[in-house]
């Protein structure tokens, strides 16, 4: 046993110092990337064909990658953590972790595995002043996407930006932070700020050709709303259209992605494609069989629209299925990027490892806290609760992390 772990403490170290060598720049081509037909090209007209990985959990935390279950909004999450050390320390851990989750020895190491491309998920509220993450005001959503664009421009990587978290929830459930509708399509005051959000980024990044595009939400209108389909479906066209038309007041460079209702998987939501020439398709897909006949829904909307699809999550799989899919996947010119790139309990390129005795934290955060009596009674000594956040962030580091080498060759990056 002892000879194993040795084993595996030396290749990581290999591993890292690969990854962390100086390497020639490989700067993206000038130019922006477009859709042209079913492909997307470079500026000077070769196909690109997208591959790579999401920066999950880093700038949208999501409880199950911190070995929460209950706990899985990052509302919730910070709720939790102000209940165990307070509001104060909640604040500075939210920032650390924001400086520690994703460096430049994350994207370096991304890259060097052969990935070209990397979506970013972000919250639309490190973009205005509401309380997020540790601030109140002066939000850092650029200077956060800035860093990793100089980052992705160093390494010839391709950025597409993600709204995962939308004004008033676009999902209705924990992954978009909101309170379990898709309030976004029945609010307007929700949907101006949504657009106001975006055109300020398209702004800020209209001359930027290392960002591919922008992916106007995340899994719009969850299954559990089927009942109201003929009503939400048409309101998120409607609010897709709107976006876009927004956006191209302010910048007409970049690609516009749209996703499928229902998990990225229904596109009966989406009647008009034809409005832009410079939009496609992105898809989800979690299970099922590993062929093109199980995903010949995707394809059809690809074909018959003559658009671009990309698959922008799949995962969490054996290795074998995995490996199986991503090559249907090139077979079929449906570009991917697995989900997600780090978290705990590996499933992922690198593996966080939890903090002896996180338990202490993980059982405070899946118990009883239902009143104040609760809390106080749950609540572990708070010194010891400290240590273990603190050593969470430290663990989160890409130097503390452990490349995992087969779920990487599954990816068929290279």
């Amino acid at each position: 046993m002892k000879t194993i772990r040795l084993w595996i403490v030396c290749f990581s170290a290999a591993l890292l110092a690969i990854s962390c060598s100086k390497v020639q720049e490989k700067p993206v081509a000038e130019g922006f990337l477009k859709v042209q037909g079913q492909n997307i090209v470079k500026p000077d007209g070769e196909k690109f064909f997208i591959k790579g990985t999401n920066l999950g959990n880093w700038l949208n935390p999501e409880g199950y990658m911190f070995g929460f279950r209950k706990v899985n909004s990052v509302h919730f999450i910070n709720e939790m953590f102000s209940q165990l050390v307070g509001p104060d320390e909640t604040a500075t851990f939210w920032k650390k972790f924001k400086d520690n989750y994703i460096t430049e020895a994350d994207i370096h190491f991304i890259a060097s595995q052969g990935a070209n491309t990397i979506r970013l998920p972000f919250h639309y509220k490190l973009f205005t002043d509401e309380d997020y993450m540790g601030l109140s005001s002066n939000q850092d959503g650029f200077a956060r996407v800035d860093s990793v664009v100089k980052w992705c421009k160093n390494e010839g990587l391709y950025l597409i930006l993600d709204m995962h978290d939308c004004p008033g929830g676009q999902t209705g459930d924990n992954i978009d932070d909101s309170y379990g509708y898709p309030w976004l399509l029945t609010s307007q005051a929700s949907q101006d700020l949504f657009c106001d959000v975006w055109k300020k980024i398209a702004a800020y990044y209209v001359n930027e050709p290392t960002i591919l595009g922008y992916e106007l939400m995340n899994e719009a209108i969850a299954t559990y709303f089927e009942p109201e389909y003929d009503v939400l479906f048409p309101k998120l066209e409607a609010l897709y259209r709107r976006g876009v038309e927004e956006i191209r007041t302010v910048d007409k460079n970049h690609i516009i992605l749209l996703g499928g209702a229902c998990w990225n998987s229904n596109f009966e939501c989406i009647k008009d494609w034809s409005y832009d020439d410079n939009i496609m398709a992105t898809c989800h897909r979690y299970g099922g069989e590993p062929t093109a006949e199980a995903i010949q829904h995707y394809i059809d909307v690809q074909q018959k629209n003559n658009i671009p699809m990309y698959m922008g999550e799949f995962g969490h799989n054996t290795m074998e299925w995995q490996s199986n899919f991503s090559k249907v996947l090139t077979e079929q010119n449906i570009g991917y990027t697995y989900w997600p790139y780090k978290k705990v309990d590996n499933s992922c390129m690198v593996g966080i490892t939890r903090p002896e005795d996180w338990k202490i934290v993980v059982d405070f955060a899946e118990g009883t806290r239902d009143t104040y009596q609760a809390i106080r009674e749950a609540r572990p000594d708070q010194k010891k609760a400290l240590e273990l956040m603190n050593q969470f962030l430290e663990n989160i580091r890409f130097e503390k992390c452990t490349p995992q080498v087969d779920y990487i060759q599954s990816m068929n990056l290279k």
